[in-house]
Formats: C-alpha cells, sequence, structure tokens
C-alpha cells in the first residue's frame, strides 16, 4: 500500500510564493510507485485546498480562479485516521476528500516555518517531516539560533536586537547602541524571515535608519551585525536527525551586490522565479581547498544535531577573506527547493532525498510512540472545583 503523503506548502508569510514553487516540485519528485502525495496549498488566509488543479505551478497566475475548481478542507482525527475533510461538509454523502500517513510541510518564512504549522499538525497527531516544533522555533529566530550556537562554541558573528518600540520611543538611542557594540558597516534584518527578504546594508547613521525603518515593515525586531567587507558566502545543507547526519556538496552563491538578495535567490537564474532555487547563479561546487571544504560541512552537521533538526536544512556560512574565519550566518530549517540541487551534485536523486526525509519523520514517530507522555492519577476524582480556595486544597 502507498504511503500517502500531505505536500503542505503557501500560508500567510511574505515567501508564500516561494513556498508554492519548492512544494510543487517536492510534490512532483516524489516515486509514485511508493507514494500518493496529496497537494496542500495554505492561503494567505491560512485555509486549506487541494485537488488536481493545485498541483499545477500555471493555475497560481489567478488563485482566486484556482480557488474557484479546488476543494476547501480541513483536518479532523477520527479512529485513528487523519482526515481531509471537504468545508462546507456534505449534508448527504462522503465528505472525506482524502486519508493522510505523513504530513510533508515545505513552507517558508513566519508563521509557517517557525513551528506554527508544525504544532498545527502536531495537534493532530500526524507524523511529519522536517524540524519539531521547538527546532523550527529556535531556528527561525535568529537571535536565539546565535546564542545556542555561541553557547557550543560554533563561531557566530555578534550582534544586538531592537524591537520597534525600543526604535520609536528613541532612535537616537538605538542608533547608538548599534555603533558602540557592532560599528559601521552593520547589516540590518527581520529576526525570523528568510529568502534574505528585509535585509539592507547600513555604511554610517543614515544607512542605519533607512536600514532599520525597512527591516520594521516586515517585522516587530530586528538584529543588526557587522557586515564582512571581503566576504564569500558558501552553502550546505545536512539530512538526518540527532543521531546521525549526512552533508551535501558545498556552493558558492553568486550575488549581484553586497548581499545576496531575494531576486539573486529566486529571479535573476530562471523563469521569474518558476524554478525556485535550482536556476539561483552559483558555483556547485564551490572552489574550495580540501581542509576547508571539510571544515565547512563538519561545522554544517555540529550545527544541525545542536539546534536539534531534523529532514534536510540549509546551514549559510560566511568566510572572511581577511582572516579565512567561517562562521554560521543562519539556518534554513526548510530551504528554498528542500535544496534538493546541493543533493543532486553528490549523486543523490531528488526522489531518494524525499524518501529520505519521510523515513527519519517515521523513525521520530515510532520514537515518539515510546516515550510517557500522561500518567494515572486521581487528582480530578477528589479535586474540588467550587473554588480557587477549594483549588488551593
Amino acid at each position: 500500500m502507498k504511503i500517502r503523503v500531505g505536500v503542505f506548502f503557501g500560508g500567510k508569510s511574505v515567501e508564500h510564493e516561494v513556498s508554492v514553487i519548492s512544494g510543487l516540485q517536492a510534490y512532483n519528485a516524489f516515486d509514485r510507485d511508493k507514494y500518493e502525495p496529496i497537494p496542500i496549498y495554505i492561503t494567505k488566509e491560512n485555509e486549506l485546498y487541494t485537488g488536481e488543479a493545485i498541483a499545477e505551478i500555471a493555475n497560481y497566475r489567478n488563485i482566486p480562479a484556482l480557488l474557484q475548481k479546488s476543494i476547501r478542507v480541513f483536518v479532523i482525527c477520527e479512529k485513528g485516521q487523519v482526515q481531509l475533510v471537504r468545508y462546507p461538509v456534505k449534508k448527504m454523502g462522503n465528505s472525506v476528500v482524502a486519508l493522510l500517513d505523513v504530513a510533508f510541510p515545505v513552507v517558508h518564512g513566519a508563521n509557517v516555518e517557525d513551528g506554527s504549522l508544525q504544532g498545527f499538525i502536531r495537534h493532530y497527531n500526524i507524523p511529519f517531516v522536517g524540524c519539531d516544533v521547538g527546532a523550527s522555533a529556535v531556528t527561525m529566530d535568529k537571535y536565539v539560533m546565535k546564542t545556542v550556537l555561541k553557547d557550543h562554541d560554533i563561531p557566530v558573528l555578534d550582534c544586538v536586537t531592537l524591537n520597534g518600540k525600543e526604535y520609536e520611543r528613541d532612535e537616537e538611542a538605538a542608533y547608538d547602541k548599534v555603533e558602540s557594540r557592532i560599528g559601521y558597516p552593520v547589516i540590518v534584518k527581520p529576526v525570523n524571515l528568510g529568502s534574505s527578504v528585509g535585509i539592507k546594508v547600513a555604511k554610517d547613521r543614515e544607512g542605519l535608519r533607512e536600514a532599520l525603518e525597512y527591516a520594521f515593515t516586515f517585522g516587530p525586531r530586528v538584529l543588526i551585525e557587522h557586515a564582512i567587507v571581503n566576504l564569500r558566502e558558501i552553502n550546505c545543507a545536512v539530512l538526518g536527525d540527532y543521531e546521525s547526519a549526512e552533508v551535501s556538496e558545498c556552493e558558492e552563491p553568486i550575488s549581484s551586490d553586497e548581499i545576496l538578495s531575494y531576486e539573486d535567490k529566486y529571479v535573476a537564474g530562471g523563469k521569474n522565479g518558476s524554478e525556485g532555487m535550482r536556476t539561483a547563479r552559483r558555483e556547485l561546487p564551490a572552489d574550495l581547498a580540501p581542509q576547508k571544504r571539510e571544515e565547512i560541512r563538519q561545522m554544517a552537521v555540529k550545527t544541525f544535531q545542536v539546534l536539534n533538526c531534523n529532514g534536510v536544512s540549509r546551514i549559510d556560512f560566511m568566510i572572511d577573506r581577511d582572516t579565512d574565519q567561517v562562521y554560521v550566518n543562519e539556518i534554513n530549517p526548510i530551504p528554498g527547493s528542500l535544496a534538493f540541487y546541493l543533493w543532486e551534485a553528490l549523486g543523490k536523486p531528488y526522489a531518494q532525498l524525499l524518501d529520505d526525509m519521510v523515513g527519519l519523520a517515521l523513525k521520530r514517530e515510532r520514537e515518539e510512540k515510546n516515550m510517557l507522555t500522561s500518567f494515572d492519577s486521581n487528582i480530578l476524582q477528589s479535586a474540588n472545583l467550587s473554588g480557587a480556595k477549594g483549588m488551593k486544597k
């Protein structure tokens, strides 16, 4: 019997469109002899839709028309089964559209990749691919991620954070804080976004003002760190879990400016971004000395496992050419295109990568079934619910 995999993509995120591309790439790459993938589109209003039309990328040129010919659904657990049920429910007949064995989130950005969708899926007791709720939240918060890595002696750049209210109360104090702690040039970025959204370089106070105001349009907290002037960026992906992990080939993305932009990642290399990260400009494999390549790949595994990741994550590194020091820049718990092109460079086909990821999800499910999640207690039999004093007793 084939494994029924619900591929979730879209969502209330500024990276919505990128997620649609990544999700449909994954949907189309599944081995149909082993899997029955089911496309589940999450609108920007967090509504769920499925159906044949949802699986066609061309239909997303007109989303209202797409939704008209698709089926809106909700998730429910019934007698041990996870069901996609038509909404509104039919008055007569069966409203169950599909059954799910595994959920496969292919989502990017705040409100979905940060543990929100993972928590929703976990609530319904569905085995799911990728990082768990806690790891998703930690990896998507760039400041928290840095503090965890720093505590494990993994090199990251020092940073400061600002929130919007703090900035509004006293702009000059915010500028002073950045200048005294970091100094120019700096990179300003939202704390919990990816895909290079909301990022600017600032070389003076006026540039800092512009960068902060821009970043605050995407979120209430921003992170400011030193901008390496003579920078080289290297990325690689890790597949595995806390127990074992393997590393992909390394790439060197090619940027058109001081920083790798959203356009560099998703527009410059292909047909208006319709192929996602696959067509971004890059050197693959990156031109690295064997020792430096191995240093980066070992650091990638350590980063992945320290953050308790699962499935596939892409770790982005920075090399300061002046010192040859390597720093972890960020980790992408659900990378664009699932970084499948980095695995193909080592001979692992996309279908095999997806199969490995589902296997890791099912392994975690088996392990969690052996965990104690409740214990017998007679506290409710003896509880006094008449008021606060009774509860204290």
